[in-house]
C-alpha cells in the first residue's frame, strides 16, 4: 500500500479480533515506532506489550484500579472494565519516559511518544491488522502504571488495540482538512 493512501485511509477498527500481529510482526512495527521524531535524542517511548495470555491479569489490574478510585463501583461496571483488556488480542501501552527537568521540554518528550504511538497506528494496518487507540482512566492511574512497571512520573499516551479487523468501519465522517488551515498573511 503507498504510504500516502495508508494515511488517508486511517481508521480506528470498531471490533478487533484474533491472530494479532505475530513477535516477528511486533518486531517490524515497533522498528517502525522508533523512527519517531525525538528532539534531542532522549527517546522517550517505552512499549510494553499485553499479548493473548496476559490479557486476564491486565483487566484484574484496571478492574483494580477502578475499584480503588470508586469503591461504589457495581459489579457490572468492575466487569466492563476487566472486559477492555479484551477487545483485541494484543494491547500496545505506549509511554513516554520523561525526563524532567532537561532542556528538551516534556511536552516533546510526551509528543515523541504520542508521533511514536501513531507510527504504529499506521505500521498495523500497513501489515493488515485493523488497530484502536485508547486512553481513558487507567492511563492516567499511578496503580496501573506501577503494574506495567513506569515510574508514576511516566506518561501513558495510549493503549493501542491491535487485531484482526471484525465488522465495519466507523460511520463517523472525516473532517475536511482544509478547515482546519489558515494561510498566515504575516
Amino acid at each position: 500500500m503507498d504510504a500516502l493512501d495508508l494515511m488517508l485511509s486511517r481508521e480506528s477498527a470498531l471490533k478487533l479480533e484474533s491472530p494479532g500481529p505475530s513477535a516477528a510482526e511486533l518486531d517490524r512495527i515497533f522498528e517502525s515506532a522508533v523512527r519517531a521524531p525525538d528532539h534531542g535524542r532522549l527517546r522517550p517511548w517505552h512499549f510494553i506489550v499485553i499479548n493473548e495470555g496476559q490479557r486476564a491479569a491486565f483487566g484484574g489490574v484496571i478492574a483494580d484500579a477502578l475499584r480503588r478510585r470508586d469503591p461504589t463501583a457495581s459489579d457490572a461496571e468492575m466487569q466492563r472494565e476487566h472486559d477492555k483488556a479484551f477487545r483485541a488480542p494484543v494491547i500496545v501501552v505506549v509511554a513516554a519516559k520523561v525526563r524532567k527537568g532537561h532542556k528538551i521540554p516534556v511536552v516533546e518528550q510526551i509528543a515523541s511518544a504520542s508521533a511514536a504511538a501513531q507510527t504504529i497506528m499506521l505500521a498495523a494496518p500497513a501489515l493488515g491488522y485493523g488497530a484502536v487507540w485508547k486512553t481513558g482512566a487507567p492511563a492516567y492511574d499511578p496503580t496501573v502504571k506501577t503494574a506495567l512497571g513506569l515510574a508514576e512520573d511516566d506518561d501513558i499516551v495510549g493503549f493501542l488495540y491491535i487485531g484482526t479487523r471484525a465488522g465495519g468501519s466507523s460511520p463517523i465522517p472525516r473532517p475536511e482538512a482544509r478547515d482546519f488551515v489558515t494561510n498566515w498573511a504575516g
